[in-house]
């Protein structure tokens, strides 16, 4: 706990049914501690919730303090959400990579989003990639003791002089050996690298992949994604995007290793993203190759796994034996280049089973950051009105739900989407990105429920 700070943990929300509402534990109080231990911060909490019998030391607002005994389920929560997500101060990140997107952002957006985190606590809760040079020795301690897993990792490269270079920080080569503690420790680890051309791609990237290899099978998976880059790079390390060309030899590459690695270990574990298939005209593989879509999140996968969804949900609804002229009306949806082409294949796959419903398809181009960027995520509302102003949208406009922020209905630029529908006066509904969603959304037989 840290001087001048009050004791404890803000509780912020009780959930419905759980335990501590039948302790009556009270959003506004604080967790002073478990089983007579200080909570430092979530590594602790989720560590000691654990056990099937706690006691929970609590303070009221008044200052009286409630040691409670707790009988439950192992790893049974709480349901305590604290006013800090981490129950502690977010660590920055001190690095100054040569490809971080942060720093090619544009001045005057909100504060938030020029943070840089590079916090292992987020790694495990949210999944974030983490450097592992803000890792101090203590977190290591605690991750190896809790044996806390999954760790995402941000390798770029196995050299440990070139990862100095790419992220700017003479200590980044001697965090690799963390990862040798993890690898011993049996801790679960994803990986990460960010390729930059001419940097540590090509025979670097060979050498890192070979080098990973070896932390097998408790480093389960490995993907690369290319470099993001936007307009906005003054000043910043000169970096290339990549050809045709470049990205059908790092496929090339990476096949060969998957060929190989998974004669030895009967897992494909280095992974391209989609946007290397894209870019260079090949078809994206079947699904087997992606391990159960382990990287999911890094985009390594994501159009297969919506296209697979979307066949299976057209089968569905041939199975169904719905009339041809049982969905009729007209609908738009807008995307980003690199999902385009798929979208528009799946709305013309629909409109050709009920031939009076109508979809168009907008392709946006990212003028805020840039035409480099292609993937919606980071498509901003001003874009995406400017573009879709005076087109035809039909009854309702879909968007898939990465253009907003988590949880919120604000776009990447805090265009709000009541805003937008005023804007192009159509009424706007956030789709989910599986392909069972994109066809209920298409027509209006959207479920509350989540789909297979």
């Amino acid at each position: 706990m840290k001087s001048g700070q009050p004791k404890g943990h803000m509780i912020k929300e009780i959930q419905k049914g759980s335990i501590a509402m039948e302790l009556d534990i009270q959003p506004g109080d604080r967790l002073l501690a478990i089983n007579g231990k200080e909570i430092e911060d979530i590594f602790d909490y989720q560590y000691y919730v654990e056990s099937e019998y706690i006691e929970v030391l609590i303070e009221k607002p008044d200052g009286e303090q409630w040691l409670l005994e707790v009988d439950k389920e192992e790893d049974e929560d709480l349901g305590i959400l604290f006013e800090n997500g981490l129950m502690d101060d977010y660590r920055s990140c001190h690095n100054q990579c040569i490809f971080c997107f942060i720093d090619q952002m544009p001045k005057g957006m909100r504060e938030t989003l020029y943070f840089k985190d590079d916090d292992s606590r987020l790694s495990f809760l949210q999944g974030n990639y983490v450097t592992l040079t803000n890792m101090s020795d203590h977190d290591l301690d605690r991750i190896i003791q809790y044996h806390l897993s999954p760790i995402n990792i941000s390798f770029q490269t196995m050299n440990p002089q070139l990862r100095c270079k790419m992220l700017h920080n003479r200590f980044a080569g001697e965090a690799l050996k963390k990862v040798d503690r993890l690898y011993q420790a049996g801790i679960t680890m994803n990986g990460q690298i960010v390729l930059c051309k001419g940097i540590n791609d090509g025979e670097e990237l060979a050498f890192s992949i070979r080098k990973l290899t070896e932390y097998i099978p408790v480093l389960e998976s490995v993907s690369v994604v290319p470099v993001g880059l936007s307009k906005y790079r003054e000043g910043l390390y000169p970096l290339e995007p990549f050809t045709p060309e470049d990205a059908a030899e790092v496929l090339n590459l990476i096949h060969g290793f998957q060929e190989e690695i998974y004669a030895r270990h009967g897992i494909h574990f280095i992974h391209a993203s989609d946007e290397w298939y894209i870019t260079a005209g090949r078809e994206l593989p079947p699904e087997e190759v992606y391990d159960g879509y382990i990287q999911l999140e890094n985009g390594v996968g994501m159009l297969r796994l919506l296209l697979n969804e979307f066949q299976e949900g057209l089968k569905e609804q041939k199975r169904r034996e719905i009339g041809k002229n049982a969905y009729a009306g007209e609908v738009s949806m807008a995307t980003g280049k690199i999902a385009y082409p798929y979208i528009l294949k799946m709305a013309k796959e629909l409109m050709a089973l009920y031939p009076l419903l109508k979809i168009h398809v907008y392709e946006i181009t990212n003028y805020f950051f840039g035409e480099l960027i292609t993937v919606s995520g980071l498509l901003t509302g001003q874009d995406i009105m400017a573009q879709l102003e005076g087109k035809a949208l039909g009854e309702r406009l879909l968007l898939p739900e990465n253009v907003l922020r988590s949880g919120e209905e604000v776009f990447l630029d805090d265009v709000t989407v009541s805003q937008m529908e005023n804007a192009l006066q159509v009424k706007i509904d956030i789709v989910k990105s599986s392909g069972y969603d994109f066809i209920d959304a298409v027509l209006g037989e959207r479920k509350d429920t989540e789909q297979p």
